[in-house]
């Protein structure tokens, strides 16, 4: 299997005014192309902080990490953020998509800002990520006249307008319904199966068998991590 992400003795603080906390401690993790990973904990165990760093969101206290061959704190913050548009797309829990453009408007943003496909191809590629996903006839609609599950397959979009080996999502399901949850999950899972990395955090426990591997955290530090078919197996093994 290929490495996409390796994170070697990484860790995050900050400093408060209660003094230092730790919001992730020392650790060793490496993340294959092809998998698909569920991070797993309640609000506080570190989700959130882990998948910061993997995106270069934010930066670690102490560590290495590496994300698709590339030392990602040896650069600069204006190659971080070409690096992080070639190589990670990221799914956010409230969609984070520009209110006053259109769904089409919204994916080809994405690659205008990276120029990594040709302009010429750039909307042939808007409009078949958006049918990929199901929501191709929404195009010329605001985000605001979609349904959150709608929203949230405009975000998948957006995050796969330049084709990352890599994407990141942060409880991207939080605050959808069980069926509109259902057809994320599917995205996810098709996403893995053409050989991406697929990182995903969620404080849920139904539907975490779609996952090829459970990583757990509990204060800051991970408690388990382990290949599986079903959480339940993650879980009692």
């Amino acid at each position: 299997m290929t490495t996409a992400v390796s994170l070697e003795d990484v860790s995050k603080s900050y400093e408060t005014g209660a003094g230092r906390f730790d919001a992730l401690l020392p650790l060793d993790l490496s993340f294959n192309a092809g998998e698909l990973v569920g991070l797993v904990g309640p609000s506080g165990s570190g989700k959130s902080t882990l998948l910061n760093l993997l995106s270069g969101i934010d930066h670690p206290s102490g560590g290495v990490i590496t994300v698709a061959g590339q030392t990602i704190g040896r650069l600069s913050e204006s190659r971080l953020a070409d690096f992080r548009g070639r190589n990670i797309g990221i799914v956010f829990q409230f969609f984070q998509l520009v209110p006053t453009l259109t769904v089409l408007e919204n994916v080809l943003l994405a690659m205008d800002l990276v120029a990594s496909v040709p302009k010429g191809s750039r909307k042939v590629r808007a409009l078949n990520l958006l049918e990929q996903v199901g929501v191709r006839r929404h195009q010329d609609k605001l985000p605001s006249k979609l349904s959150g599950g709608e929203q949230q397959r405009v975000a998948i979009a957006r995050a796969l307008a330049n084709d990352p080996p890599i994407l990141i999502a942060d409880e991207p399901t939080g605050n959808l319904d069980s069926e509109n949850s259902n057809i994320i999950d599917q995205l996810f899972e098709d996403c893995a199966n053409d050989g991406r990395l697929v990182v995903v955090a969620t404080h849920k426990t139904l539907g975490l068998d779609r996952f090829s591997r459970i990583v757990v955290l509990g204060d800051g530090a991970v408690i388990q991590d382990q290949q599986c078919g079903r959480i339940q197996q993650c879980l009692t093994a």
